[in-house]
């Protein structure tokens, strides 16, 4: 496997300036292949090195099959699925609302580049060589996360690949807090973007909120999204806490776009 297809991310700022400045100093062709082999590392292993500009999809046929494929070619129209996603919910979080939560950039940053104060480092074998990807937790994720797991039916949605994905959530994830893990092969491939479609989930979407820091990703339904800012390497960030207040109060509506929608208009 090439091993510019396993993690999707955005690109971080900061790596995109230090290009900018290492090119200035080497030929054009050098400089060009340089770019080339930065961005394929990052943009296989994690996920979205792409445009946020996709439009939507038309409104789907509710008297149709709610499900498109996983993976559908840029136009086609959506065929019939096999099963939702999910499994049945756990009797344990009957009565709980479903939340989809994305790994990289909103809860952690990942590289292939040495970080001295990684927390994790775990290891990925890509066509029979072992590549060492540094980890970096958002500040507060283990709070959030805690606190996610109690209150919610919580869901890892990524369209990173799970031979990253699923040891870095296995770090992360100390409380069980994911009942399910979902990875790129769950997407749909729209427009040159993952978009992970809620309704392929089998739960009723006004109880269904996703958090993703990528505006692409929850494109077919914006309107259950609660933004993050892409984070990157920020000690001092405290979205994630602050954003437990909000989920608290989200847990006790019975439909959860009344509280997104009022939040929309005041933010």
């Amino acid at each position: 496997m090439d091993n510019t297809s396993i993690i999707t991310q955005v690109t971080n700022p900061k790596e995109e300036e230090i290009l900018s400045s290492n090119a200035e100093k080497v030929s054009l062709s050098n400089s060009s292949l340089k770019k080339k082999r930065t961005r394929s590392i990052f943009s296989s292993l994690f996920c979205c090195l792409r445009s946020y500009d996709a439009e939507p999809p038309a409104a789907p046929n509710n008297n149709s099959s709610p499900l498109p494929p996983p993976v559908e070619e840029n136009g086609a129209p959506p065929k019939p699925p096999e099963k939702y996603l999910l499994p049945e919910v756990n009797i344990n979080d009957y009565g709980k609302k479903c939340v989809v939560i994305d790994l990289d950039e909103t809860l952690v940053h990942s590289s292939f580049k040495p970080i001295s104060n990684a927390d994790f480092i775990v290891p990925v074998e890509i066509d029979g060589t072992v590549h060492q990807v540094y980890v970096l937790k958002r500040p507060h994720v283990d709070e959030f996360l805690k606190r996610m797991g109690e209150l919610f039916e919580c869901v890892l949605f990524t369209a990173s690949l799970a031979k990253y994905a699923d040891p870095v959530s296995d770090l992360l994830d100390k409380w069980g807090a994911f009942r399910s893990r979902l990875f790129r092969e769950s997407c749909v491939f729209h427009r040159g973007n993952y978009v992970k479609d809620l309704s392929r989930l089998g739960r009723d979407l006004n109880k269904v909120i996703i958090v993703d820091n990528s505006p692409a990703s929850y494109i077919f339904h914006p309107d259950n999204a609660v933004p993050v800012a892409s984070w990157f390497d920020d000690m001092s960030d405290t979205e994630l806490l602050d954003l437990i207040p909000f989920f608290e109060r989200l847990s006790k509506v019975d439909n959860v776009y009344t509280v997104l929608k009022q939040q929309r208009t005041t933010s």
